[in-house]
């Protein structure tokens, strides 16, 4: 009676996966991400758990909005311990908020920050710093219609410095967001979905010299996607028809453009109650292109005190130009509500691509999330796409030194996360093929909380096979690590370690940056948990092959939450 009764159970739970999954596997696919899996999250066990899991609870129901606002005032000083370093002394203020807003229709959280540094030494470091990350979600129309956004503000170091940006160093600023519609409903026992999306990223070179302000200064992203599929029940068999388009246009000298297009057909065969297998094939058409730059009477590239001189007038040249035939087939396989794995196999980009996906929550209050990726596509897009797949359940993680952006995100009662090094280590307007893997994991356990990130990627850039572009970077990649532990001492205060490195290689523009640190921070609440001491010591330590510099830190302060 129990096999009888697996088969069809595995079906619906199979069947509403589909259905729930096709917006965000096609969205997914807009961005030039790895093609759809054609299932979803795994749902209830039965029918009726089911149809239970897309109703609110009780507790979901009613509105819950919980919002901290703060000030805070610290002193910081910050010493230099290589050879003829200097020793820094400035004073933080900062305001910040931090929220949740959970109602019938709306979910969001927003982490937001502004920190003005004032030096007592008259040496450059007075500077203002905006930080943030938000995620919003709103069903406009309960079940079918949704309208997603999402922004970040933080800054790193350039090339191959995400991790352990200090009040000290040149940075870059970088402003991301994105908002767009999905829709999601049915033709009988058809699922009809589509989505658009609008993304937009700002860059701002602090750095001297300032190359990515010209180079790189802004970028402005559209895609929309289309689908229509059926789940098993019917036929053996699912199977989802999708085509999308997206387009990015990129500021600076160069105005390089992005351009690509999709069209194919996937199919998913249960082949057991845990186990499914599937398989795909399209079309698609990619294609990048840039301004050609001033050449003198022979063809060769006219080199000026700035460099080479985009030409306006020539025609635009192509770098990146790929379109024919692509397929893959892989696995589902979904032992039960808290596992899943999908892994593909197949051609793409003109040769061999593998993407695989694991899933896995030990209990409420641990899980993890894995990735190899192998996608074409540009810093905007990626950016955007990382923001996206935090969810709007994660805690920001700030550097207590600077207040700004650890790099890494965990998700709350181990959730999952993300890092963004694969997306910052690397800031261009040039599209890109990129590969690699990365791993979170994050969980609570009693008075404890703790998470780990690590991740590869390489990139490949596209650039036009002509005269004149050899200077440009070709590859680059980058090897990252990153942990956080944390211990509540008592009810009124807590003890946090963070540590990081990563390992950052480009054939042309830098040998080899390395970068590693940690930080040790102290907190401790008075006055009905309104005021709060804050203690740090922190030591960073960067290396580009030509410059070296370590430095220590100390923060004393007092913040005030509202």
């Amino acid at each position: 009676m129990k096999t009888e009764l697996a088969l069809p159970r595995a079906l619906r739970r199979l069947s509403l996966a589909i259905g729930l999954s096709l917006a965000a596997s096609t969205a997914a696919l807009a961005q030039d991400a790895p093609p759809p899996s054609g299932v979803a999250a795994p749902a209830a066990d039965s029918q009726e758990d089911d149809e239970a899991s897309q109703r609110p609870s009780r507790r979901q129901q009613r509105a819950r909005t919980e919002v901290q606002a703060y000030l805070e005032v610290a002193q910081v000083l910050s010493a230099d311990l290589g050879g003829g370093g200097d020793t820094l002394t400035y004073t933080s203020i900062a305001a910040g908020a931090d929220g949740r807003l959970q109602t019938r229709r709306i979910t969001a959280q927003v982490s937001v920050r502004y920190e003005h540094n004032i030096d007592w030494n008259d040496n450059g470091v007075d500077s203002n710093v905006v930080s943030g990350l938000a995620v919003v979600n709103a069903q406009i129309v309960p079940g079918v219609v949704q309208l997603d956004a999402g922004a970040m503000a933080t800054r790193t170091g350039g090339d191959g410095r995400v991790f352990g940006v200090t009040n000290r160093s040149d940075a870059v600023d970088i402003y991301s967001g994105y908002i767009g519609p999905t829709l999601s409903t049915h033709a009988g026992p058809l699922a009809i979905n589509a989505s658009y999306r609008l993304g937009y990223v700002k860059v701002d070179d602090h750095r001297a010299g300032g190359a990515l302000n010209s180079d790189f200064d802004d970028s402005t992203a559209h895609s929309a996607t289309a689908s229509i599929g059926m789940a098993p029940g019917r036929l053996p068999f699912g199977f989802t028809v999708g085509a999308g388009y997206a387009r990015e246009n990129s500021g600076g000298r160069f105005r390089q453009r992005f351009e690509g297009m999709y069209v194919r057909g996937d199919v998913v065969v249960p082949v057991g109650p845990t186990l499914a297998l599937t398989a795909g094939v399209g079309y698609e058409d990619i294609e990048a292109s840039q301004r050609d730059i001033v050449r003198d009477a022979g063809g060769a590239p006219v080199i000026g005190p700035g460099g080479v001189t985009p030409d306006a007038n020539a025609p635009r040249l192509l770098t990146y130009d790929q379109s024919g035939m692509m397929y893959d087939a892989g696995v589902i396989w979904r032992p039960g509500r808290r596992t899943e794995l999908q892994a593909r196999a197949g051609r793409r980009y003109g040769g061999t691509t593998v993407t695989a996906s694991l899933d896995h929550r030990f209990n409420e209050h641990q899980g993890i999330h894995a990735e190899v990726f192998d996608t074409v596509e540009t810093f905007g897009n990626r950016l955007n796409d990382d923001i996206a797949g935090l969810g709007n359940n994660f805690d920001p993680n700030r550097d207590p030194l600077t207040g700004g952006l650890s790099g890494c995100v965990f998700g709350t009662q181990g959730s999952g996360g993300g890092c963004f090094d694969r997306s910052l280590s690397a800031v261009n307007g040039n599209s890109f093929r990129m590969r690699g893997g990365s791993l979170v994991f994050s969980g609570e356990r009693g008075l404890w909380s703790y998470g780990i990130g690590a991740g590869y990627s390489h990139r490949r850039y596209a650039r036009p096979a002509v005269t004149g572009f050899a200077t440009f970077a070709g590859e680059d990649e980058v090897y990252s690590l990153y942990g956080q532990v944390g211990r509540q001492l008592s009810r009124t205060s807590e003890i946090n370690l963070d540590a990081f490195a990563s390992w950052y290689e480009s054939d042309v523009s830098v040998d080899n940056v390395t970068t590693m640190g940690a930080t040790l921070s102290y907190n401790r609440s008075f006055l009905l948990d309104r005021l709060q001491l804050l203690a740090a010591l922190g030591l960073y330590h960067s290396d580009d092959g030509v410059d070296a510099s370590t430095n220590a830190s100390a923060l004393g302060g007092l913040r005030y939450t509202f």
